[in-house]
């Protein structure tokens, strides 16, 4: 008579592990480089659109502010306003930021005192 055949793979030791898949490379996150270059290339790109306001807008205006009066060009007059209040906003907003920072400095200091 003959052994009945057994069919299923042979026992594999205890100490092996199945063979893993390699893992994908993963994809690089974002560099201060690639940052700096992308506000590079943004800069430029607005800095080309406002040439363009400012060349198709070459009409002169008389301006007059604080008893100074004079005529410039439309397009320099207008990007003259939004510089300042660009300015105007930016001015309050820094202020803020230093307030919270020198908030924050004490804040760790008190509690590095503490513990």
């Amino acid at each position: 008579m003959s052994e009945p055949r057994n069919n299923a793979p042979p026992p594999q030791p205890a100490d092996t592990e199945p063979a893993r898949r390699p893992e994908p490379p993963r994809k690089p996150g974002p560099s201060r480089i690639g940052g700096a270059w992308m506000s590079a290339v943004l800069g430029a790109i607005v800095l080309i659109l406002l040439l363009i306001f400012v060349l198709q807008n070459l009409g002169h205006v008389n301006v007059s502010f604080a008893g100074a009066n004079g005529r410039i060009p439309l397009g320099v007059a207008l990007l003259l306003s939004a510089v300042a209040g660009a300015l105007i906003v930016a001015v309050p907003g820094s202020a803020r930021i230093v307030q919270l920072r020198r908030a924050n400095r004490s804040a760790r200091r008190a509690l590095s005192r503490s513990t």
